[in-house]
C-alpha cells in the first residue's frame, strides 16, 4: 500500500487512523485517531467524532478489532475507504482557512512548489476546531528550504516567535526528562514551530518517495548511554528522527519522540540515553521506546556550553 507518516484514512467502520510508517508490508501501520460518536466534540459530514489518545486506541481496538492490535495498529487494505492525502488536502482547504492559506502562500512565493506542501492532522480530516494547531507538511530537502523561510518570515513580522506560555504548554504536554529550560533553548534553534496570526503551527517532515528505505530492525541490548558527535542530520526531523555518529561503537540513533527531533546540529556532541539495539550494520541507540520515554533523553552539549559561555 502506498502510503506516508502524515496521511489519514478512514476504514468501513467509519474510524479515521494516522499513518504511522512509511512501509506496510502486512497493511495500513497506523495509529487509531477519531471514531464516530454521538457525544463526539468534533464533527465532519454531519457526523461526530470522539478524538482517541494512544492508550484509548489500543483499548477500543482490543476490544472491537484485536486483529489490528501489533506494535502498532495494522489495518488491512481491504478495510480501507478513504484515503487523506496531506498535499491535495492542502490546496481543498485553503480557500476556506486564512491562516493555513497565509502560511502556504509565503513559502511558496518563496520558492516551495506547492507539491512539496501539504496539510495533515484534524485540518486534513475536517475535524479541527477553532483553537486546533496548523499541522504543516513539507516534503523531503524543500523541508530544510521551508525552515529557512519562516525563520526569515519571523524576523520580517510575517510569522510569530512562540511566546512564553505556548511553550510551558507544549513543555507540559511532552513531559521529557529534560528542563524546561534546556527545552525551550534547543526547540527556539529548531525553527519548525511558530505562530501565524495567533495560531500556533508545526512545520512537518515527510520523505519523498525516492527517499524511503526500509528501517533496519534491531534487537535490544541494554540501556545505554552515550556521548557522540552527530556527522549527519537528513533525517532528524523525520519520524523517527535519525542522527549518524561519531563513535567507536555506536553508529546512529534513533528518536520515536518528536521531543528530541531536530535536537543536533553536524559537528555538535551530544548527550543521549535509551535503549541500544544490535542491528546487522552495529550498535544503534534508540530514543522513545514508549510513549512516556521516561529515562530517554537527548541533549546538544554542544548547544548548552554554547548558551552558558554568552551568558557569562
Amino acid at each position: 500500500m502506498r502510503a506516508r507518516i502524515r496521511d489519514f484514512f478512514q476504514t468501513i467502520d467509519g474510524w479515521i487512523f494516522a499513518v504511522s510508517d512509511y512501509h506496510h508490508p502486512h497493511g495500513l501501520r497506523s495509529l487509531l485517531r477519531y471514531i464516530p460518536d454521538p457525544a463526539g466534540e468534533r464533527i465532519a459530514d454531519g457526523i461526530r467524532y470522539r478524538k482517541m489518545d494512544f492508550d484509548q486506541a489500543f483499548d477500543f481496538l482490543r476490544q472491537k478489532r484485536p486483529d489490528y492490535i501489533s506494535d502498532l495498529h495494522v489495518v488491512p487494505p481491504s478495510d480501507l475507504l478513504r484515503l487523506y492525502d496531506p498535499s491535495p488536502g492542502l490546496r481543498a482547504i485553503v480557500g476556506g482557512d486564512p491562516k493555513t492559506k497565509k502560511l502556504a502562500l509565503i513559502l511558496s512565493r518563496a520558492g516551495v512548489p506547492w507539491d512539496k506542501m501539504g496539510i495533515t492532522g484534524s485540518r486534513l480530516i475536517g475535524l479541527q476546531a477553532p483553537d486546533s494547531d496548523i499541522d504543516f507538511v513539507v516534503y523531503g530537502p524543500m523541508w530544510w528550504r521551508a525552515r529557512d523561510i519562516v525563520e526569515r518570515a519571523k524576523r520580517e513580522g510575517a510569522v510569530q516567535e512562540l511566546d512564553e506560555e505556548t511553550w510551558k504548554k507544549i513543555y507540559s504536554k511532552r513531559n521529557p526528562e529534560i528542563s524546561l529550560d534546556e527545552f525551550i533553548l534547543h526547540e527556539k534553534r529548531k525553527g519548525n514551530r511558530g505562530m501565524i496570526d495567533g495560531t500556533y503551527f508545526d512545520l512537518l517532515f515527510t520523505r519523498d518517495w525516492d527517499q524511503i528505505q526500509p528501517l533496519e530492525r534491531g534487537t535490544p541490548a541494554g540501556q545505554g548511554l552515550i556521548e557522540a558527535t552527530v556527522t549527519d542530520c537528513e533525517f532528524a526531523f523525520d519520524s523517527p528522527a535519525i542522527f549518524r555518529l561519531d563513535h567507536p561503537e555506536v553508529k546512529e540513533i534513533l528518536c520515536f519522540t518528536h521531543t528530541y527531533a531536530g535536537q543536533a546540529l553536524p559537528g555538535e556532541r551530544i548527550e543521549a540515553k535509551g535503549i541500544l539495539e544490535e542491528t546487522a550494520s552495529g550498535l544503534r541507540l534508540v530514543v522513545g521506546t514508549t510513549r512516556e520515554a521516561r529515562g530517554e533523553w537527548m541533549r546538544s552539549l554542544s548547544l548548552m556550553e554554547k548558551a552558558t559561555q554568552e551568558r557569562l
